[in-house]
């Protein structure tokens, strides 16, 4: 694609960024055939190619409309496009910069700048998210449907570790005091809490701490770690989002240069932006080595549990039928994709066939909050897919995913770790059980 960018860009690194990706599309449109919102609305502007053309016009022209940004707002981030992509096309940061430039060139009405500052406020904030989430699940009756619908059941309990299990054998419960089991093992990984994952599905990272102890593996968590940055990066406040990298890559640094074998990141769509830290900040000098080397150790969880380690542990499906949600941050943005469907297979769990798996489910982040429409379309469409095979279970790997199907689904849906954890969960209760009914002490 030829370009010619206008003044006020061409020679600044994000012009040349975006010049750059801009002549790497062929103009072929096989990206419209696996767009979500181009298979909705039928439009080629809400299609990866219609927006390469809008940005590249902002770009060139140094002028935007309403017309630019309503279409470079629809858009996802899935990267469904970017898979499909011959030419190699890195659209989901044209489509970052498009947005950014967007913003500048026609600044948004206040109640659109409001909501999405109130967004970037409380999210990203454990304790401010916790109170919101509280206040909000008392005034349910008062919202619309589709937003109580959202509204995650709160608080969820977390499920006890092996250590706090082993520790009320002992007559003590260790849950009083800890949040998180202690270090036990000589090797050890450090976890991500996260934001929203930390106070909505605690459970999941509780799974991840007693499958990897199974393993001889302690996980550990950095307290002064929290969001990802991704929220933030995603609304176009870019210096916001370097901030929460540089306050994690600080937290996880000490445990860095102690030995921490990976940092392992449960929710999918916070692994995307914690690989990509080595690219967000490499213009910083202070961070860009530390950066990388963060990106270089961070991995999903399916990338270090294996078949082996799972049958290691006794964990059996017994044929348990489930049906897989693929985020697009799993399989697009991490290429991640048949690596967790692999694993439940090789312990018997049943797989049901999904139709159209690459494409997304419509939470994205806070896309659920900014388009509701258009998210709900795709979140029946995706419903649809995943109850076809009458599942038992509907399986996820990314939080979001996870609380914006819950909201309407006849179905359980839960992350991976815990259908896993699930089945050890159950046999460590038989033999706790067992040993407490044969206690000296008991009745």
């Amino acid at each position: 694609m030829q370009t010619q960018l206008a003044e006020f860009i061409r020679d600044t690194a994000t012009g040349r960024e975006a010049d750059a990706i801009l002549r790497a599309c062929v103009h072929c449109g096989f990206c419209t055939a696996t767009c979500p919102t181009y298979q909705l609305t039928g439009d080629e502007l809400d299609g990866p190619r219609g927006r390469i053309y809008l940005v590249k016009q902002m770009l060139e022209t140094g002028t935007a409309g309403a017309v630019t940004l309503h279409h470079l707002d629809r858009c996802l981030l899935c990267r469904s496009c970017e898979t499909t992509c011959p030419s190699g096309v890195r659209y989901g940061r044209l489509a970052e910069i498009g947005r950014a430039v967007a913003e500048t060139l026609s600044p948004r009405p206040l109640a659109d700048r409001i909501k999405r500052r109130a967004l970037r406020w409380a999210v990203p904030e454990p304790v401010r998210f916790r109170t919101l989430l509280a206040v909000l699940n008392r005034l349910r009756w008062l919202l619309p449907i589709r937003y109580a619908r959202q509204l995650p059941s709160f608080p969820r309990r977390r499920e006890p570790s092996p250590i706090e299990l082993d520790a009320r054998l002992r007559g003590h419960d260790e849950t009083q005091s800890h949040a998180t089991p202690a270090r036990r093992h000589p090797r050890t990984m450090l976890i991500l809490e996260g934001c929203v994952q930390s106070v909505v599905t605690p459970n999941v990272n509780a799974a991840a701490r007693r499958l990897f102890d199974g393993l001889g593996v302690s996980l550990i968590a950095a307290p002064e770690a929290g969001c990802c940055g991704a929220l933030s990066t995603h609304l176009s406040a870019h210096e916001e989002g370097q901030d929460q990298m540089r306050r994690n890559i600080d937290a996880w640094w000490p445990h860095i240069e102690a030995g921490a074998e990976a940092i392992l990141v449960t929710a999918s769509g916070c692994g995307v932006m914690v690989k990509d830290y080595g690219e967000a900040l490499r213009d910083d000098p202070r961070y860009t080595d530390k950066a990388r080397r963060v990106s270089d150790l961070a991995r999903d969880p399916c990338e270090v549990l294996t078949a082996d380690d799972l049958i290691r542990l006794g964990i059996k499906g017994h044929g348990r039928r489930i049906a897989f949600q693929s985020p697009c941050s799993l399989q697009h943005g991490q290429r991640l994709d048949g690596r967790i469907e692999a694993l439940l297979s090789a312990v018997d769990f049943e797989l049901t066939p999904v139709a159209d798996g690459h494409l997304c489910c419509g939470s994205a982040g806070s896309y659920s909050v900014l388009q509701p429409e258009m998210a709900e379309a795709l979140r029946d469409n995706k419903l649809a897919a995943l109850q076809a095979g009458r599942p038992d279970v509907i399986v996820t790997a990314n939080v979001g995913c996870q609380m914006h199907l819950s909201g309407t689904s006849e179905l359980p849906v839960m992350h991976w770790l815990e259908a896993l954890n699930e089945v050890g969960v159950r046999k460590e209760r038989a033999v706790v059980s067992a040993k407490l009914a044969s206690h000296p002490f008991a009745d």
